[in-house]
């Protein structure tokens, strides 16, 4: 009959309780690893509520968003939508010139909204906030190509940047 190991004998025993001495070593390590019970006071440069990294940089754990929070992302978004529909009823001819630079600023504004709406929403996880955004920043590459591209010479119909 074949004999059992024992414990002791099993190799990945060893090396289980090595990662585990290691793992106690660490700043930010469970307390229950450390033998302390969850009560017992933080290690010294060890806050609780705070996980750091490797290299010791503190990483607050993230909250959860408050609705002013989440108005603050919508009307970012809203900013976006609404310079991005307007911009179709831009009221000046922008064919040339400085009208034509001062309509792309314009064009540059919405893809700035776009952009802030993107990374508040993002960082919120407000998932129909940041696609609604990402759509504010495809319009607003949409309307810099209609300007941009026959003026470098990609479209079949030419355009110039300053007016003769």
């Amino acid at each position: 009959m074949a004999k059992s190991p024992s414990p002791s004998d099993d190799p990945l025993d060893g090396m289980s309780r090595e990662v585990d001495r290691l793992l106690k070593q660490l700043p930010g390590a469970d307390p229950t690893l450390r033998g302390s019970s969850p009560s017992s006071p933080p290690v010294s440069g060890v806050r609780p509520g705070i996980v750091t990294t490797p290299g010791g940089a503190a990483i607050s754990e993230r909250r959860e968003p408050t609705a002013r929070d989440k108005l603050g992302v919508w009307l970012r978004v809203g900013l976006g939508v609404v310079a991005g529909a307007v911009m179709t009823q831009w009221p000046y001819a922008h064919a040339c010139g400085f009208r034509l630079y001062l309509y792309l600023a314009a064009v540059a504004a919405v893809l700035v909204a776009g952009g802030w709406g993107s990374l508040s929403s993002w960082k919120l996880r407000m998932g129909v906030a940041h696609v609604t955004s990402l759509m504010v920043i495809f319009w607003g590459l949409v309307l810099a190509a209609q300007q941009v591209l026959p003026r470098i010479g990609y479209a079949a119909v030419a355009a110039s940047w300053r007016c003769l």
